[in-house]
C-alpha cells in the first residue's frame, strides 16, 4: 500500500469521526460499511455481529461499544425513510476491521489503523496508572515521616516509629511485615510498601493519616497510646476492604516501584529530547 494511499485512507477514517456531547468519539455503521469495502448493508451486519461477539468475550459490554440507532435518510423527490445504524466507538471499529475480510485492503489498513490507536490509548492508561502509583507511594512516604516527627515531638524519641509501622501492618493484613515480605518475595532490605498495589498504598496512608490526626488531637504521650491508635485504624481501614470484596494479603504484589519510577523518569527525558517538531515553511 503506497504512501499516499495510506495519508488518504487515514484522512478518510478520521474524516468520519464523530463525537458525542460528551466528547466521546465514534464512528455510524453505515459509514464504516463502505470505509471497510462492503456494498451491501446485510454482508456488513454479519461482521458487526462478530465485533459485538468478540466484544463481549473479551470482557467489555456491548452496550458501552455499539448502540443501535435511528436515522432519516433523504429519498428521490423529497421523500424521507427510517433505517436503523449503530454508533460505534473506536475500539468497536477495532473489534469489527479484526472480523472482517483480509482480502479487501480497506480492511487490512483498518485492522493496522484502529489496533494502533487503540494500543496508544492503552498505553496513555498504563502510564497514568503507573504515574498514580508512584505518586501514591511518594505520598505514604511523606505520611509516614510526619508519624515519626509526630513520635518524636509527643515521645521524646522516634525509636518506636518502626514497631508502629509494623504493629499497622499486622493489623492491616492479618499478617506481620516480615510474613508480607515472604509472600510477595520482597528483599530484606526493601520497605514492603515498594511492592505494594495502588490500592494497599492508599489504605495504609489513610490509615495513617488518621493516627496523626488523632495523636495530635489527643495528645497521646507514649508508644503504647499510639501503637493502640494506629492499630485500631488499619484495622478499620482493613475492615472497610474486605466489606467490598478485597483481602490485602491475597492481592499480588506489584512491580519495584523504584523500577516504575525509573521508566517514567526515562520516557519524560527521552520526550524531552525527540520532541514533535512543526514542519518547516515551505
Amino acid at each position: 500500500m503506497e504512501a499516499q494511499q495510506i495519508q488518504t485512507l487515514t484522512a478518510t477514517f478520521e474524516g468520519h469521526a464523530q463525537q458525542t456531547d460528551g466528547g466521546v468519539e465514534y464512528w455510524l455503521a453505515r459509514d464504516l460499511q463502505h470505509l471497510l469495502g462492503y456494498t451491501e448493508w446485510r454482508n456488513f451486519q454479519q461482521v458487526l455481529n462478530k465485533g459485538k461477539t468478540a466484544c463481549e468475550v473479551s470482557g467489555h459490554a456491548i452496550k458501552d461499544h455499539f448502540v443501535d440507532v435511528n436515522k432519516m435518510i433523504e429519498l428521490g423527490k423529497g421523500g424521507q425513510r427510517e433505517i436503523d445504524d449503530v454508533l460505534l466507538t473506536r475500539y468497536a471499529c477495532y473489534l469489527i476491521a479484526q472480523n472482517g475480510d483480509p482480502r479487501k485492503p480497506e480492511i487490512a489498513f483498518a485492522q493496522t489503523y484502529f489496533a494502533m490507536q487503540t494500543r496508544r490509548a492503552e498505553l496513555i492508561e498504563q502510564r497514568l496508572l503507573e504515574a498514580e502509583r508512584v505518586q501514591a507511594r511518594r505520598k505514604l512516604s511523606g505520611t509516614e515521616k510526619e508519624l515519626s516527627n509526630v513520635i518524636y515531638e509527643q515521645t521524646g524519641g522516634n525509636e518506636n516509629f518502626g514497631l508502629i509501622r509494623s504493629k499497622g501492618d499486622q493489623a492491616l493484613f492479618g499478617k506481620s511485615t516480615q510474613a508480607m515480605k515472604a509472600l510477595w518475595q520482597v528483599p530484606d532490605n526493601r520497605p514492603l510498601a515498594d511492592f505494594a498495589p495502588t490500592i494497599v498504598l492508599k489504605a495504609k496512608d489513610f490509615a495513617t493519616e488518621i493516627t496523626i490526626h488523632n495523636a495530635r488531637a489527643h495528645d497521646m504521650r507514649d508508644e503504647p497510646a499510639i501503637s493502640s491508635e494506629h492499630v485500631t485504624n488499619n484495622e478499620a481501614v482493613r475492615h472497610t476492604l474486605l466489606s467490598r470484596g478485597i483481602r490485602p494479603e491475597a492481592l499480588p504484589p506489584s512491580e519495584d516501584v523504584k523500577k516504575v519510577e525509573r521508566r517514567l523518569a526515562a520516557a519524560d527525558k527521552k520526550t524531552l529530547q525527540n520532541p514533535d517538531k512543526l514542519p518547516d515553511d515551505e
